[in-house]
Order: C-alpha cells, then sequence, then structure tokens
C-alpha cells in the first residue's frame, strides 16, 4: 500500500468515528467495537480507573486506545505534555488534570473531524491549558525542546514511517523529557494478504510493526532507558467478536487456523523512554 493511500483511508475512517462517536481500533482483550460494551468499560479494562472515565467531557473517550500511557507517565504540576493522535481529547484532558493551570497539553491529530470534536469538549470543559493542532505525527507542528513528556495510546501503529515518528518525539522533547506510549506490535510478521488489506490497517493491525524493530526505533532516534512496562497479548475471542476484525475475516477469507495464527502474533505493550541530557565536554 502507498502511504499517502493509507494516510487517506485513516483519516476518512477516523473522520466517520469522530462523528458517530463510535470506536474501531482497540484489540485488547475486550473488543471496543462490540455493541454490548460501553465506552467507559473498554477502558477501564485497559487501565483506566473509574474517576478516569467520569471526569472528562462527555464525547472525550472513544475507546480507542490499547493502554493507558498516563499511568506510566508520572506527571507534574507545570509539565507540558504532547499527546500523538490525540484524538477526541481523552488522554488530554487527563493529563490537564494532574499538570494543573501551570502545565500545558498539545494535542497533535491529521484528522479535522477530530480536532473539532477535540475542540469542542475542550470548551465544554473550560479546559484551558489544553490546545488542539493539526498535523501529522511525522511531521509535528511544535519547536524544538517544547515537551517535558510525549504520550501516545494506539496511534504510532497507524504511522506508515514509525521511524520518522520516534525522531520527531525526541526533537521536540527536552533534554531529560520522557516518552510514555500503548501501542499495538507483532510477535511475529502477518500474512502478505493482511498487510495489504486496508481494512486491517485501520483495525490496527497491518500498520503494528514487530516489537523489536518498534524498540529499535525509539533507540535509533537517540532515546535511552527503553523499557516495556508491561504487555498484554490478544485473546482470539476478542478479535471474533469485533465487527472491524470480523469484516477484515470475512473479506479475506480467512480460516480459522490463519485467525488464530494472526491473534497469536499481535500483542499491546507499554514503553516508556528518555530522551538524555547532554553532559557537557
Amino acid at each position: 500500500m502507498k502511504e499517502t493511500e493509507i494516510k487517506k483511508s485513516v483519516r476518512e475512517k477516523y473522520g466517520e468515528i469522530a462523528k458517530e462517536g463510535s470506536s474501531c481500533c482497540n484489540t485488547g482483550n475486550t473488543s471496543c467495537c462490540n455493541s454490548s460494551q460501553s465506552t467507559k468499560d473498554i477502558s477501564k479494562s485497559i487501565g483506566y480507573s473509574e474517576d478516569d472515565v467520569n471526569n472528562v467531557p462527555e464525547g472525550a473517550n472513544l475507546g480507542l486506545g490499547c493502554g493507558n500511557p498516563i499511568a506510566l507517565a508520572s506527571l507534574k504540576e507545570g509539565e507540558t505534555v504532547i499527546d500523538l493522535g490525540s484524538g477526541a481529547g481523552f488522554d488530554c484532558f487527563l493529563a490537564a488534570k494532574r499538570v494543573g493551570g501551570k502545565g500545558r497539553i498539545i494535542g497533535v491529530d491529521m484528522t479535522p473531524e477530530m480536532l473539532e470534536k477535540a475542540r469542542e469538549n475542550a470548551r465544554n470543559g473550560n479546559y484551558n491549558n489544553v490546545e488542539f493542532r493539526l498535523g501529522e505525527i511525522e511531521n509535528l507542528p511544535v519547536p524544538d525542546n517544547t515537551a517535558d513528556i510525549i504520550i501516545s495510546n494506539c496511534v504510532i501503529n497507524l504511522a506508515p514511517d514509525k521511524k520518522k515518528v520516534f525522531k520527531e518525539a525526541y526533537r521536540v522533547l527536552k533534554p531529560g523529557g520522557r516518552l510514555m506510549v500503548s501501542d499495538i506490535v507483532l510477535t511475529k510478521a502477518l500474512p502478505e494478504f493482511i498487510r495489504e488489506s486496508i481494512m486491517a490497517y485501520i483495525g490496527c493491525i497491518a500498520g503494528a510493526a514487530l516489537e523489536n524493530e518498534y524498540l529499535g526505533a525509539i533507540e535509533d532516534a537517540g532515546f535511552t532507558n527503553v523499557r516495556v512496562a508491561d504487555e498484554t497479548g490478544i485473546a482470539l475471542d476478542s478479535l471474533e467478536s469485533d465487527p472491524i476484525a470480523s469484516s477484515i475475516v470475512e473479506s479475506l477469507k480467512m480460516t480459522p487456523e490463519q485467525m488464530r495464527d494472526v491473534a497469536s502474533s499481535i500483542k499491546s505493550i507499554r514503553v516508556s523512554a528518555v530522551k538524555a541530557v547532554k553532559q557537557p565536554v
């Protein structure tokens, strides 16, 4: 698939999600597309607390994540946070409460409909320390050495050039700044017919990198102390009950054996890293 085709399809699908208020991307132990589950239940199942899901503006939580990067971040009052792929603003609003009025949150998203929804949520919740910018995470609309912390939740897997994403993250972090992300990675390569499926890409599967390549891209960008804080495998029944996954299976005519093999290849990880402080010569 061409990068332009991927970005166009992802932008269109997530624009639809913003308008409809429904999610399609989570591949954790419970399906974010299963109509029997609320977005609050989905978020609590991947690491958010009851207070987290109840103390953000209505419509901010679309159930799109695969973990809770905020739980890793140890945010402090007055810090500046950048959220890569901020969506409707859920993680931004949680971060805003932790950094306080002296802190600053910058959400970056490439989907205009998501930005419109996020900005509306910020106005409704009176979040004066949160702003949302239109941009791609491979080309952040942020100056060098801006952030104390960068967070991201199940978004970098959608970026065709992950190395560039991490280089940009390194650029905009201050020396000593932290990277805290939750994402989907692979334990082994997917079959080509899945890698070439745009539906599987939108569903956070086809674009996922091998775990060692993902971690290697973080290190190659210059980060130190790269650490996987935790990881979760993907249950087969969660894929079977997910409408997006079911549509992928149907359109690609996957056998049960192929589906089991794919499920065993996917996992959610939470990763932390640091931009080292250069020592004077």
